[in-house]
């Protein structure tokens, strides 16, 4: 039996040069005034193989915290314990502004990411994104900002998150330097990345795909509809096959696509966080990967 391949082993973040886990561990809902805490969720990612640690300054809100919480308290974790920081690939996104909504102006992306750095407590990020696309932002502005923070050592790698297709090739246009990554919605329930060529472009232009909310927004681990129904029996009969959980069985199907997806998972429960490497141990056929996607959208492919 022919099996898709998933890699265990770390791969490049687009050309960055940088080396990244194949499932990053994601800071949405990183919260609260413990640090001892913080710094076990932490710990757990790191033992569990993950590398690549993704936040934002807008995660905060949310949760009831002020903007940049998420980031603030990291800062506290590395300041108290540094030698966790040289075992961090870190990335953190801005250019969402409550209340405008977006702004990506050269000025604007200046001041978040020094924010961000002096939040973190860190002279350099490995990875910056952009949040979301600033529709009154001229790429070329965008690419001259975030080069100026390449050029003085604030960022070593840019990326984009919620892009379409054709905005992340106008950035790449006016980028002298390599974009490393883009960050879509992707799950076995949200397959727009498949439709809209998002995944054919990052394997045309080497980005890295970092997919946030993997498992669906909670979809998958509690379907509600026959849609959600059908593709959970299927991840339930290879989660079965391969002695693992739902969870397990969602993250290895994306990460089965050929632009080999990094999934950002964000639970927050460190016995959980130890759970993630069971995510490579499925292996699906085309077949079986076939039949999940066709039961996500609800149809039978030609």
């Amino acid at each position: 039996m022919s099996y898709l391949p998933v890699s265990p082993d770390k791969r490049p973040l687009g050309k960055s040069g940088i080396q990244v886990s194949p499932i990053a561990w994601g800071m949405w809902r990183f919260a609260g005034d413990d640090v001892n805490a913080a710094r076990r969720k932490v710990e757990a990612a790191l033992s569990a193989g993950v590398n690549l640690f993704d936040t934002a300054d807008i995660y905060g809100p949310d949760n009831g915290e002020a903007f940049g919480a998420a980031e603030a308290l990291l800062g506290r974790v590395l300041a108290e314990t540094p030698s966790l920081r040289d075992q961090m690939v870190l990335a953190t996104k801005g250019g969402i502004v409550i209340g405008t909504p977006y702004d990506s102006s050269a000025d604007y992306l200046g001041r978040a990411i020094d924010a961000s750095l002096e939040r973190l407590g860190v002279e350099r990020v490995e990875l910056w994104q952009i949040h979301r696309p600033d529709i009154l932002a001229h790429p070329q502005e965008v690419a001259r900002a975030l080069e100026k923070a390449h050029v003085a050592g604030k960022i070593a790698a840019v990326g984009v998150s919620n892009f379409t297709t054709w905005q992340t090739a106008a950035l790449a246009q006016y980028l002298t330097i390599p974009l490393a990554s883009t960050q879509p919605e992707f799950s076995p329930l949200a397959l727009d990345p498949i439709r809209s060529g998002l995944l054919d472009q990052a394997m045309m232009l080497d980005l890295a795909v970092l997919a946030w909310s993997p498992l669906g927004g909670g979809r998958i681990a509690e379907p509600w509809d026959g849609r959600s129904q059908e593709v959970a029996a299927l991840l339930d009969q290879k989660a079965k096959d391969a002695g693992v959980g739902r969870t397990a069985a969602a993250l290895s199907w994306i990460m089965a696509h050929p632009a080999r997806p990094i999934p950002i998972v964000g639970t927050q429960r460190p016995e959980r966080i130890a759970e993630i490497p069971q995510a490579l141990t499925p292996r699906w056929t085309r077949a079986e990967w076939y039949a999940v996607l066709q039961a996500s959208m609800g149809e039978r492919l030609p």
